[in-house]
């Protein structure tokens, strides 16, 4: 079996891959995280009342649907016209959630639009268009279409997944960007912040999740974000010894070479 139900210290359910030895949204639980980490902090009813058109979502990281589905209940109230695209490299967590309602009761009212979206790649409600977009992420951002206005950026981590946290990834999404757009993880660490700002981002500090005191939001406009990284953080950045981003996909931890601190310094954000 890749995927295990496990209960979380808050009494909340959520999934442990096997392969990856990692538990899905592991500090306060799927519905929890997903609402503080993306509708929240990337500003999403807020920014769908004030959008001209379809809002546009890449959820990256569909798994267990967690976020997709907290931004479908942030939303509803609405109505707005919503394009979301989720991505994947498989659909087996979402396979094996659905075998486990009761516990993951969030994905209850959502369980005939996941069937659909899992047998054509596609459903429609609600002015909603939700797509599934099945295989490896990194090929398939120069081709997917529309350009996103949020990004929900979910993948394992950089130690169990670091084809999906290389610096030439970021920089790929950066330039699909034709609208202004913003980015939230739940990570803190200096190597993805690094890789964001290399790409061109504006990256600032996130909000809490439980015992982590930051996590991540990006964007390619600095109105985007509340708390912009400063000249401190960069002077921390300097100083760390896992700062140097993934050019590739090998997972590593090294200083910045004083080339990538010169483009760092470079950027708009300490310029």
């Amino acid at each position: 079996m890749s995927y295990q139900l496990v209960r979380l210290r808050n009494g909340t359910f959520s999934l442990r891959s096997v392969e990856h030895d990692e538990i899905m949204h592991p500090a306060i639980g799927p519905v929890a995280e997903a609402e503080v980490l993306y509708v929240q902090q990337l500003r999403i009813g807020e920014r769908v009342e004030k959008h001209n058109g379809p809002f546009v979502i890449w959820d990256v990281g569909l798994g267990a649907a967690a976020n997709a589905i907290a931004v479908l209940r942030a939303i509803a109230p609405l109505k707005p016209r919503l394009t979301l695209l989720s991505f994947d490299s498989t659909i087996e967590p979402l396979r094996f959630a659905l075998q486990h309602v009761e516990k993951l009761s969030y994905l209850k009212p959502y369980l005939t639009h996941l069937e659909s979206l899992m047998t054509h790649g596609e459903v429609t409600f609600d002015r909603v268009n939700w797509q599934l977009h099945l295989g490896n992420f990194p090929d398939q951002i120069t081709t997917v279409r529309p350009a996103p206005d949020a990004i929900l950026f979910d993948p394992f981590s950089p130690a169990k997944n670091p084809e999906m946290w290389t610096a030439p990834l970021f920089e790929r999404m950066f330039q699909r960007l034709d609208r202004p757009c913003a980015l939230a993880n739940f990570s803190r660490s200096t190597i993805f912040r690094v890789s964001l700002l290399l790409a061109g981002f504006y990256v600032g500090r996130g909000k809490p999740i439980a015992l982590k005191e930051e996590t991540t939001i990006a964007a390619n406009t600095p109105s985007l974000i509340t708390n912009p990284l400063d000249s401190r953080w960069l002077d921390r950045a300097q100083r760390s010894h896992s700062a140097k981003p993934l050019w590739t996909a090998v997972y590593s931890k090294a200083p910045l070479t004083a080339a990538t601190l010169a483009r760092l310094r470079a950027h708009p954000q300490f310029s």
